[in-house]
């Protein structure tokens, strides 16, 4: 992986800590953007945003400013189709945004980092539970309102009959309130979401991580 990095101004209230901007090319050859709030210490924490979000979202800067602040390294970013990364977005996509978040640690692991910590606000609740699920190097985990049943909500959202209308016509579109297109639900898409089994992903999750869900 290739990541170029530009060099913010400081924050005036930490003294020695920078913003640093990151570019991190994932595996599918899409770049990741994300701040790095650079205190200097080897240790980091690694911040993932929910469902059609992005790093500037209140919770995702206060969160990497309290550990800025405790002296604490923090990396917030975008996911692929999203903020300011690469990509397209994708409905569901659950998984794939796991993969993301590997090769963001697998980038800060190369440059001698120590990833101590990740955590999902929302959508990203789910992705550090995957992660974990799949690998056993965080020893760290924390889901902020991560979503535990993925069936539950899809109603709410894409409607009364989704599964008939998607099986008909292969997606939805869904609207704000204005009828403003939002995006696009694929079948597979939705599949994504139905077939991932947050249960099962937290069962499978080393006795000797720590996780924590607030």
């Amino acid at each position: 992986m290739k990541a170029t990095l530009k060099e913010g101004p400081p924050n005036p209230m930490i003294q020695q800590s920078l913003r640093v901007r990151v570019s991190i090319v994932n595996r599918h050859g899409e770049n990741l953007v994300g701040i790095l709030h650079d205190t200097g210490s080897e240790e980091l924490v690694i911040i993932c945003h929910g469902l059609q979000s992005s790093k500037e979202r209140i919770p995702m800067v206060n969160l990497a400013a309290a550990f800025e602040k405790e002296g604490i390294s923090a990396f917030r970013f975008d996911f692929a189709g999203n903020g300011e990364s690469e990509g397209s977005f994708r409905y569901g996509n659950y998984r794939r945004e796991a993969d993301d978040l590997r090769d963001v640690v697998q980038y800060f692991n190369e440059k001698n980092r120590t990833v101590i910590s990740i955590i999902g606000h929302s959508k990203g609740g789910n992705a550090v539970l995957l992660y974990a699920a799949k690998h056993n190097d965080i020893h760290t985990v924390v889901n902020i309102s991560g979503r535990f049943d993925l069936k539950r909500g899809i109603e709410g959202r894409l409607g009364k009959d989704f599964l008939q209308r998607i099986k008909q016509d292969g997606f939805i579109d869904v609207k704000n309130k204005r009828g403003k297109f939002e995006y696009r639900v694929t079948e597979e898409s939705l599949m994504d979401r139905l077939t991932t089994d947050t249960l099962e992903a937290c069962k499978s999750i080393d006795h000797n991580c720590s996780t924590d869900r607030r």
